[in-house]
C-alpha cells in the first residue's frame, strides 16, 4: 500500500506544482484555457498559488498526514471547480481536466486509505 502511496502522491504533486508553474510564468496553455473559460487572465496567478499549495500540501503530508489529505481533498474541489467552469461555457474538451481531476481523487483515495481513514 505504500508503493501506491508514494507513487500516486509524487506524481499528482509533481503534476500540479508544474501546472502551477505555467500559471506563475505565463504560459500560453493556461492563458487560452482562461480565456475559452471566460476567467479573467488576473485570475491565473491566484489559481496557481491554489495549485502550488496543493503540490507542496501534499508532499508535506507525508510528514504530517493530515495536511496531505486536506492538500488532496483541496486539490480535488478545486478540479471540481475547473469542472463547473467548463460545463458553464459549453465546453466538451475534458481530458485534460480529467486527467488533473482524477490524480487529486486518486491522491485523497490513497492518503485516506494508508491512513486509516477510509
Amino acid at each position: 500500500m505504500f508503493a501506491a502511496y508514494l507513487v500516486v502522491t509524487l506524481l499528482a504533486s509533481a503534476v500540479n506544482g508544474s501546472a502551477a508553474v505555467a500559471n506563475f510564468i505565463g504560459h500560453d496553455y493556461p492563458k487560452s484555457q482562461a480565456d475559452k473559460l471566460r476567467v479573467p487572465r488576473s485570475w491565473m496567478r491566484p489559481l496557481g498559488a491554489l495549485l502550488a499549495a496543493g503540490a507542496l500540501g501534499l508532499l508535506a503530508g507525508f510528514a504530517v498526514p493530515v495536511l496531505g489529505i486536506l492538500a488532496a481533498a483541496g486539490l480535488t474541489l478545486y478540479f471540481v471547480g475547473a469542472f463547473c467552469a467548463h460545463v458553464r461555457v459549453q465546453d466538451r474538451q475534458l481530458g485534460p481536466w480529467a486527467v488533473f481531476f482524477c490524480l487529486a481523487a486518486a491522491a485523497l483515495a490513497v492518503n485516506l486509505a494508508y491512513h486509516g481513514s477510509w
